[in-house]
């Protein structure tokens, strides 16, 4: 799992790219709190257009953090560039009640 992001007036884009399983969660979520930590943002989006595989250690990661934006900043969280895959799978776990979908 790699992730990049982008900081731009108050808006954290990370983008995901590999398997987001059991395995690389983990890394995945020590990266994601590190680059929130680092920008604060206001706004975030998590950009899964790399991601084939998502299991639900991928939905703890989403929702793990969503918490924490909203709960300390009070900051919009969106995902997108979903593979049909993943995006039926946030789908069913009922993610999209708790973040935006672009």
């Amino acid at each position: 799992m790699q992730l990049e992001s982008a900081y731009t007036d108050g808006c954290l884009c990370i983008r995901y790219t590999g398997d987001l399983d059991h395995h690389a969660a983990r890394a995945a979520f020590r990266e994601t709190e590190a680059f929130i930590d680092r920008f604060l943002p206001r706004r975030c989006i998590l950009d899964f257009s790399g991601v084939s595989f998502m299991d639900s250690s991928g939905i703890g990661v989403i929702i793990g953090r969503t918490k924490k934006l909203k709960y300390f900043n009070d900051s919009s969280v969106s995902v997108c560039n979903m593979s049909d895959r993943v995006d039926k799978l946030l789908k069913c776990a009922g993610i999209y009640t708790i973040v935006h979908k672009l």
